[in-house]
């Protein structure tokens, strides 16, 4: 017999997940008899150690063979905890860990317990929301742009439908300067498509006036990019967007530059004195140099990204301070908030001064960082991040989800592992930061999620360019996906479709998952099966705003349940090669699957489906 407690359920832990300061938690401990246990001490300590709070749980009942012991708490501050439990007995004692050794019970981790802010609030329009990613060079172009300004050599490709340009220089350099013309008004044009999707937020990856297609590489924070057109543009389609029940965010990039941008100015194109051209520059306190002007500072070692101070002071006047600083330029343009680039390398202080501006100029604007692992216990460059018991960010990209569901629908999981990642990120997120984040699928630092659901090929950028899925990697890719997106519309938080993945678009990383868009060429069934969803997302809320509980997750079999107001809705998919019999009361939607009796169905090999409770 193995002492019980777990804190994803209530009757250990009261409440779930989070804690506000000062609200009460309550854990129950169920111990064998035979342990002969008279009280039980949970130890809870700071994030660093040095212990917080010693609670003691006392016997309360006997339930079978096992003594219950019951203690509440409170946290006085927001931080983040970590706690186990001492077993006092006749003998002397033990203490007992969260994964142990069956070997060893002293040697395990601890539970992780997150006191955030009780004033820290999600825009409720971000809640449950669909979101739609577009790469703005290549989703859709309409007319022509006045060109005047674009930082220059570029190459414009004469035909929409060419492949984009993977060939190194004859130096080696990959420029990215290639473009097909995407641009405010074409993606405007598109709005309506996006409502038959059912999308409520647009994330664009950067817009600024930049040298490269992907413009990570910023010239000039407050202008948008000749090609895409002018801020007028813009603001238009935050209206048009706004119109029809749309947000749009954009792209924040603050942990670096471009070399070619009046703040730098290494290539001379601006008429500014930059930091490589005078020490004199007001500029020159962002950047940190080594040997002026040719050895500096450079993300990731890419000498056209040079990184800025994030804490200087006359580059938080220009981003976040000033009555024109670059956040409020774009947020009283019509922006609705900002994805945060890098997030990780953004000092917890920059994130906090950000975030507080932003809310006094917008107070629903969304702060939503680029996040690739747990974010609740994230440590960055040696420092624990403060994202949430910080109260910093509304969202983030949520890469946990991802894999998870790639390796339930892969088969490298039997729906054990998935159910682990949903409760522990539900567990570990505040409730309002689960309900925003990012559930994506493919993103621009990505394989095509098609691609990524069957082929790991990792050959040259010739190759890749050439290799297409055969036949039958499609036929198993298009089943895969179907059950993948299923769960992603279907789990808590906020669904992120990447421009073209509703269209049948397949291909390996940077450059080739930043085709255009294909239209006139989408696959039909890719397209209903999309708009699908985002019409379920539409016309459920539990779906968008439910809490969610697992009742199967083994042997390749997923069942949950997302509740909301009374209202549940039952979710099952069957990865197995063996039908599955489920109950049913309501039939929301299904996939391969045959109904038996009133209150039956057989759910196929990879089949799914949505009930509702009566």
């Amino acid at each position: 017999m193995r002492i019980l407690y777990d804190s994803k359920q209530l009757i250990y832990k009261t409440p779930f997940g989070t804690l506000t300061p000062e609200e009460s938690c309550t854990l129950h401990i169920h111990v064998p008899h035979t342990v002969q246990a008279d009280h039980v001490t949970c130890l809870l300590k700071y994030d660093g150690g040095q212990e917080a709070q010693n609670i003691p749980l006392y016997l309360t009942e006997r339930k079978g063979a096992y003594d219950v012991f019951a203690g509440s708490f409170s946290i006085p501050y927001p931080g983040l905890y970590f706690y186990y439990f001492y077993i006092h007995n006749p003998s002397g004692g033990f203490r007992l860990f969260k994964e142990g050794d069956d070997t060893n019970m002293e040697a395990g981790d601890l539970w992780q317990l997150s006191c955030v802010p009780a004033d820290f609030h999600t825009p409720d329009w971000a809640k449950g929301a669909t979101i739609y990613q577009i790469f703005p060079d290549r989703f859709y172009k309409s007319g022509d742009c006045n060109l005047v300004g674009k930082l220059e050599p570029y190459t414009v490709h004469k035909s929409w439908h060419e492949e984009v340009e993977w060939k190194p220089t004859p130096e080696g350099k990959v420029l990215n300067n290639d473009f097909f013309g995407g641009n405010f008004r074409g993606i405007t044009e598109k709005l309506d498509y996006l409502v038959s999707l059912g999308v409520t937020l647009i994330y664009l990856n950067p817009i600024s006036k930049s040298f490269s297609s992907h413009r990570y590489d910023t010239g000039d924070y407050k202008v948008p990019d000749p090609m895409l057109g002018r801020s007028a543009d813009f603001a238009e389609l935050c209206r048009q967007a706004h119109a029809r029940g749309i947000r749009v965010i954009l792209d924040g990039v603050y942990s670096h530059t471009g070399s070619n941008s009046p703040y730098f100015n290494r290539e001379g194109a601006f008429d500014s004195v930059g930091a490589y051209n005078s020490q004199e520059s007001p500029y020159y306190s962002w950047y940190t140099f080594y040997n002026w002007p040719d050895s500096y500072h450079s993300w990731w070692n890419f000498d056209t990204l040079p990184t800025v101070n994030k804490m200087d002071p006359a580059f938080l006047n220009y981003i976040i301070f000033d009555e024109d600083s670059v956040v409020a330029h774009w947020l009283n343009l019509g922006a609705d908030g900002f994805r945060l680039d890098v997030a990780d390398e953004l000092p917890d202080e920059f994130l906090s001064l950000l975030r507080k501006r932003v809310k006094e100029i917008k107070p629903d604007a969304l702060i939503l960082g680029e996040v690739w692992e747990d974010a609740s216990n994230k440590i960055a460059y040696g420092s624990r991040r403060r994202y949430f018991t910080g109260g910093e960010l509304d969202s983030v990209m949520n890469y946990p989800f991802r894999t998870a569901i790639i390796h339930y629908v892969r088969g490298i999981d039997g729906g054990r592992g998935l159910k682990d990642t949903v409760m522990t990120i539900v567990e570990n997120y505040p409730p309002e930061v689960v309900a925003a984040n990012m559930n994506l699928l493919g993103t621009h630092d990505t394989p095509r999620i098609l691609t990524a659901l069957v082929d790991d090929f990792d050959g040259s950028r010739e190759e890749k360019a050439k290799r297409k899925l055969s036949r039958n990697q499609f036929d198993v890719a298009w089943e895969r996906l179907l059950m993948a997106s299923f769960l992603q519309y279907t789990l808590p938080g906020s669904p992120s479709l990447y421009y073209g993945d509703e269209a049948c678009m397949e291909g390996y990383r940077d450059p080739f998952n930043r085709r255009p868009y294909p239209w006139g060429h989408e696959n039909p069934d890719f397209l209903n099966h999309f708009k699908r969803l985002g019409r379920l997302r539409r016309e459920h809320e539990a779906l968008r705003l439910g809490d969610v509980a697992f009742f199967m997750a083994e042997d390749k079999h997923l069942g949950f349940t997302r509740s909301y107001q009374g209202k549940t809705l039952r979710i099952y998919c069957n990865r197995s090669g063996d039908a599955w019999e489920v109950p049913t009361a309501k039939l929301v939607m299904g996939y391969n699957l045959q109904i038996v009796a009133p209150d039956w169905l057989t759910l196929g090999p990879r089949g799914f489906c949505i009930t509702e409770d009566n």
